[in-house]
């Protein structure tokens, strides 16, 4: 009976689809980072893959009952994060129940949010995402899964993934910063294919939230 009723409670963010939000966190870190990131997301979104989400973009909590009306929500940042007990509760139900969060770091972060991710789920292994799952077949093909767009320690790029009942749930995204590709040209100066190609795989993030 509780399942069920966070799965009402998210149901109509669900059937909307159209409001995304980034995480605010407690511990020091920068989670405001990137603040072009997200419009810019929704924007590419909105433009190719036939959304119509709201530009602009919420700011939610992590231990906040609104974080049930959004369907995706963008986590990031360099340092520091802690989950209290209740943000550990409101997370976990709001992933159970049919919510989705991406954490992007933005170099800094890994060594503080996998003992947070743990403290969500202690009984799931944090896993490799596969190349050949469904987050990277489409809208856009990644036959060779996450793609690098900032080098940070030039090591190959990780997608990490919480599976609940088969779910991606989590997806953390490691030694890639899909976040800094989604800003403003003239924030990191990338190249318009490298921008393209974190516009692409963050609209299968976004797609894949959406529709499972």
């Amino acid at each position: 009976m509780k399942k069920l009723f966070y799965i009402l409670l998210l149901a109509p963010a669900l059937l909307m689809a159209q409001e995304i939000a980034v995480l605010k966190y407690s511990g020091g870190g920068d989670w405001y980072g990137n603040p072009t990131s997200l419009p810019n997301l929704a924007k590419f979104c909105n433009q190719n893959i036939n959304t119509k989400i709201n530009s602009a973009i919420a700011t939610v909590e992590a231990g906040s009952p609104d974080l049930f009306s959004y369907p995706f929500v963008h986590m990031t940042g360099h340092g520091n994060v802690v989950f209290s007990d209740n943000d550990v509760v409101n997370l976990r139900n709001y992933l159970n129940s049919g919510g989705f969060l991406h954490i992007d770091d933005n170099y800094g972060m890994d060594k503080y949010i996998r003992k947070e991710i743990q403290k969500l789920f202690p009984d799931n292994q944090l896993v490799l995402v596969p190349a050949d799952h469904e987050i990277f077949k489409g809208p856009y093909v990644f036959s060779k899964g996450l793609p690098k767009i900032h080098e940070h320690d030039n090591k190959t790029p990780q997608a990490w993934g919480i599976f609940v009942e088969g779910r991606l749930v989590l997806l953390y995204t490691l030694e890639s910063d899909l976040g800094d590709g989604w800003e403003d040209e003239e924030v990191h100066n990338d190249p318009k294919e490298v921008r393209e190609k974190a516009l692409k795989m963050g609209a299968n993030i976004v797609n894949y939230a959406f529709t499972n």
